[in-house]
């Protein structure tokens, strides 16, 4: 009946970099959407050039981030720098402490929201020791200017880079301007009295406050996957359920029974989520992603299916046989098609 969750970032090919360092990990996806490009940074021949830079991790573009990436999008001071938002990859906390954070956006869904806001190019760093090793100095005059040929840069003014975490948005810009180039420091966004950041939607999502989650990032949150071969066991309950395999570093939302909205190509459908273990039908096995599209006929194996998670319904439960989970499937499916109406209806009104 489901699928476990994809495989982690401790299982993604090696992909080689610049500057004499060692292979590191990161997967990082073949197909690039237009206009848009992703460049896992080898060589100075694999950016285009001169670039204005948005220089940060950026995971979830929120908010705060988007304010960044407004201050490069005109393409610099002549019009004429490639807009690029250029980052680490993996996240230079999983290199250095082992902390394997799960991302809000991948490599691949950053790209999609990047384009809107005038990016062209997203340029990845690869990040291990060696690279971390790199004075505030070098990295600037070497990937920030000799390779990338920044005209200008923009940072948030928490940013801090070099080794040992030694540079800051202060001394970026002084070292930047010894070499011409200006960069532009924007102050954190607050909301209330808390500011604007990953860590603050990360923990929205796992208290499943998706309103707040969609308040921070500015839009709904989401992710993809592959819709891959279960045991049956929803089709014969009479519930179908599409099983997500879900790329192990994204960060998803508590686990519980969510009304969704499930996007099969460029249609939306009503559906009913599953996220989490299985309690009644087997308490071993892992936690899954399971989506009930309503009214939905069609074979979706092989397809990418795009979820967004509307509202939770309720806690996982284990009942005490198939009929009553099959019974209270119908409650939560009816509740779902309700929630998507409602949105549906407020969507039409505005």
């Amino acid at each position: 009946m489901a699928a476990p969750l994809g495989p982690g970032p401790h299982t993604a090919p090696k992909l080689p970099c610049q500057l004499g360092l060692e292979p590191l990990g990161g997967r990082i996806p073949a197909k690039l959407p237009a206009p848009i490009a992703l460049i896992p940074l080898r060589s100075p021949l694999d950016a285009q050039r001169p670039t204005a830079i948005a220089l940060g991790s950026f995971d979830g573009l929120h908010r705060g981030h988007r304010r960044v990436i407004e201050a490069i999008a005109s393409g610099g001071p002549s019009g004429q720098a490639v807009p690029t938002v250029v980052s680490f990859w993996p996240h230079p906390r999983e290199v250095l402490y082992g902390d394997t954070r799960l991302r809000l956006d991948l490599p691949e869904e950053k790209l999609e929201l990047l384009a809107p806001l005038g990016i062209r190019q997203l340029v990845l760093v690869p990040f291990n020791r060696q690279l971390a090793a790199l004075s505030p100095e070098s990295f600037v005059e070497q990937v920030l200017v000799g390779q990338l040929q920044a005209s200008c840069i923009a940072v948030g003014d928490n940013f801090r880079f070099g080794a040992g975490r030694s540079g800051d948005s202060a001394a970026l810009a002084r070292i930047a301007a010894g070499l011409g180039v200006r960069v532009s420091v924007l102050p954190m966004l607050w909301d209330g009295a808390e500011r604007v950041s990953s860590s603050r939607i990360r923990r929205a999502l796992a208290a499943a406050d998706l309103g707040e989650a969609k308040r921070l990032l500015q839009r709904p949150y989401a992710f993809s996957g592959l819709v891959v071969q279960g045991r049956g066991l929803g089709r014969q309950l009479g519930w179908p359920t599409a099983n997500l395999q879900v790329d192990g570093r994204k960060f998803l939302p508590q686990e519980g029974v969510y009304a969704a909205w499930a996007w099969v190509g460029a249609q939306r459908w009503a559906a009913v989520m599953n996220l989490g273990p299985q309690p009644t039908v087997d308490p071993t096995a892992p936690s899954s992603v399971e989506v009930h599209l309503l009214n939905f006929q069609q074979q979706l194996l092989g397809e990418s299916l795009r979820v967004e998670p509307l509202a939770w319904i309720r806690s996982q439960q284990r009942f005490q046989n198939v009929q009553a989970l099959s019974d209270q499937i119908g409650r939560d499916a009816e509740l779902a098609r309700q929630i998507c109406q409602s949105q549906a209806e407020l969507e039409q009104a505005d």
